[in-house]
């Protein structure tokens, strides 16, 4: 994959090949100055640990930081434990929900294992900012005077709210100033984030020189597409591959995108063109089975191919569904109510269940199983398999 790396002779990755993909590289010629100094750089990413899995669009931008650990830089990775309670307003138009401490170190963790998935554990300095955050009333006072509210509000998603009377609240105009102390803190070269971060990657180009330190240059990456196409992926929307799926689940997951936005995933992801000449069909199967060996194994990618064409060109069951016995859930006349069995099967709730069957999305047997009556006779479930939506099946047993 050398041609495509676009590696020098050492084997380290060009400044061509480091600016791919990427939306700004900002100041224009900054970064190149800076690798011309032969000297390592500190390449900062931050992560608020605000949800407990990262996804694929998360890995667009630990790739483009494995690049740059691949030319001989340090990754500072930091954990934003301390930022993830003020909530950055990046693309929101009300402020974020605030976690508590528990759920934000439980993410954290899990973060970090996904994260070295992707990155070179022994060249990322992992910091977590309540380090320097967790600072006294005089410390405080001194970065809020490094700013203006004007500067602040120059912000797309303030500006935005304010012109549609949203409230903004004095919270999340702190977080760009505490992002911005941030760089101040572990002295970064070079910091990436999405197209989203653009104004907080400036900002704390000025909290840096407010505090008389050199200013970083900047790198924005391409948000990629959730599942649906459009708009970004994310958990809460649903639309997401995580890197922690089951490879069955990844597989069928990524067999949904929509051809459109295929060369992106590619590019994006594998840092490579689709295949040309071929069905889009078979371009899918190339970049999930690539993936999937990537974040799982060799023959995860072939067993989650072969599932992917059981259940969904052939119509069949898998072959290692799960048993559900039904015993567990008959009341005392034989029946089974099946909202109540569907939410203990697959982990739903008993609104979601009734959903399900009232749209269809509930089989039995391959068949769509009508969403009524809601109880139904033990014997008429016992030895059939019972479907949830494309992918979740249980084999029901007396």
């Amino acid at each position: 994959m050398t041609d495509k790396m676009a590696k020098s002779r050492s084997g380290k990755p060009t400044l061509e090949r480091l600016e791919a993909n990427s939306v700004d590289s900002l100041p224009e010629g900054e970064l190149g100055r800076r690798l011309a100094a032969d000297k390592p750089l500190r390449i900062k990413f931050g992560i608020d640990p605000t949800a407990p899995d990262i996804h694929l669009g998360h890995v667009v931008i630990l790739n483009k930081l494995a690049e740059f650990q691949q030319a001989g830089n340090a990754v500072v990775l930091i954990i934003g434990d301390y930022t993830a309670r003020v909530g950055d307003p990046s693309g929101r138009d009300s402020q974020r929900p605030l976690l508590s401490a528990d759920e934000i170190d439980a993410n954290a963790q899990t973060f970090q294992e996904q994260a070295f998935t992707v990155l070179d554990r022994d060249a990322t300095e992992v910091r977590f900012n309540s380090e320097w955050l967790e600072m006294p009333a005089e410390a405080l006072f001194g970065l809020l005077s490094r700013a203006t509210v004007a500067r602040l509000l120059e912000r797309d998603a303030f500006s935005k709210r304010m012109a549609a009377e949203q409230a903004i609240s004095a919270l999340e105009l702190l977080y760009p100033l505490l992002q911005g102390y941030d760089s101040v803190a572990i002295d970064a070269d070079v910091e990436l984030g999405g197209t989203d971060q653009k104004f907080n990657l400036l900002f704390a180009r000025d909290i840096q020189q407010a505090y008389g330190k050199p200013r970083q240059a900047i790198m924005t990456m391409p948000i990629l597409p959730g599942l649906d196409g459009h708009r970004r992926m994310s958990k809460s929307l649903g639309n997401y591959v995580g890197v922690s799926d089951a490879p069955a689940d990844m597989f069928g997951k990524l067999m949904s995108i929509p051809d459109e936005v295929m060369g992106s995933y590619y590019r994006l992801l594998l840092s490579e063109e689709p295949p040309e000449g071929g069905h889009p069909v078979e371009a899918k199967r190339a970049l999930a089975r690539q993936l999937i060996e990537r974040f799982h194994d060799a023959e995860a990618g072939a067993e989650a191919e072969a599932q992917f064409d059981t259940v969904h060109v052939r119509h069949e069951a898998p072959d290692d569904v799960p048993d559900l016995a039904l015993s567990e859930h008959a009341n005392g006349e034989g029946t089974v109510h099946l909202p109540a069995l569907l939410a203990a099967a697959f982990g739903i709730s008993t609104s979601e269940a009734r959903r399900m069957l009232q749209q269809g999305g509930v089989k039995l047997e391959g068949e769509p199983l009508a969403a009524e009556p809601l109880d139904r006779p033990v014997a008429e479930l016992a030895g059939k398999v019972l479907q949830a939506g494309k992918r979740r099946f249980v084999r029901l047993s007396a």
